[in-house]
Formats: structure tokens, C-alpha cells, sequence
């Protein structure tokens, strides 16, 4: 799933936060811009007007989001982590790893690279460590180079 023909894999979840999002920036945050920009312009010559110019640098990100958004959920492809089978690390995987450094335990959810947040462990497929999980299963001793240095897992649990 490495090359996956652009699709974008998300959860029902992710996909909804997405689409709400969307709409917001489309209808609040475009009328929030529009409003400040018809106030920067009231203060007078645009050449010099500071407010005018953080404004229209404000609607271009905005718009920039609003693209990138589109772009995503019309590549989007749900996933139910539920219909995955549990014997080998897939997109959505749970894996609950011993780092064989430290003895530390630790768990990640593999996701899209769009759906990942390392706060909340949840790593992209794309990562180092995505692509050194995905395929593996329960038992195996994992080696994974990273820019720190080289990790050593091993796998002890594949949930979703």
C-alpha cells in the first residue's frame, strides 16, 4: 500500500473532521477574510497599508487550505479497520511494540500520512517506522533506521 494510486486511506472519522473543516473555511472563514480585507482597504493607500497586505496574506492561505482539503477528499478512500485482518501489520494496524533498547513498551496506529499525528502515536505508513512495520507480524524483531540512530522492535501485539 505504499503506492497507492493516489488515494488518501481515512477513517470515517477523519474524513468527516475533513469535510467540516472544508466547509468552514468556505463559508466562515471566507467571509471572516472578505470582511478584513474591506476594513484594511477603509485605512486608505494600499501601497503602504500593512493591514491590507497581512489580509490578502491571510485569504491566500486560506485559500491554499481550502485547495489542499479539495484535493484530499476527492482522492479519499474510507477504510474500516474492522474489516482488516489482524495477522500481519496493515494500514490502521494497532501494533503494540518492545523497544528492545529500552524495554519500553510502546503502542502506534499505522495511518494515512494525511491521519497522522505522532502526539496521539498515530504514524504514517509512509514513515520510517510505517514502512519498517507494515507487513510484519507477532514475534518478529523489526530493525528500522531513523535519522537518531537505528531502533529495534519487537512486535507483541497486531490489533485495530
Amino acid at each position: 500500500m505504499a503506492n497507492n494510486n493516489g488515494k488518501v486511506y481515512l477513517t470515517r472519522e477523519r474524513l468527516v473532521e475533513l469535510e467540516n473543516e472544508l466547509k468552514e473555511l468556505k463559508t466562515t472563514g471566507r467571509a471572516e477574510i472578505a470582511q478584513k480585507i474591506a476594513e484594511a482597504r477603509g485605512y486608505g493607500d494600499l501601497s503602504e497599508n500593512a493591514e491590507y497586505d497581512a489580509a490578502r496574506e491571510a485569504q491566500q492561505h486560506l485559500e491554499l487550505r481550502i485547495a489542499k482539503l479539495e484535493e484530499i477528499l476527492s482522492r479519499a478512500q474510507i477504510v474500516d479497520a474492522h474489516s482488516l485482518p489482524n495477522d500481519k501489520v496493515y494500514i490502521l494496524s494497532l501494533v503494540r511494540l518492545q523497544d528492545l533498547k529500552t524495554n519500553q513498551i510502546i503502542e502506534y496506529r499505522l495511518v494515512d500520512p494525511e491521519e497522522s499525528d505522532f502526539e496521539k502515536n498515530k504514524i504514517s505508513i509512509t514513515s520510517p517506522i510505517g514502512k519498517g512495520l507494515m507487513g510484519k507480524k507477532v514475534g518478529d524483531i523489526v530493525t528500522i533506521k531513523v535519522p537518531a540512530g537505528t531502533l529495534q522492535y519487537k512486535i507483541l501485539e497486531i490489533s485495530h
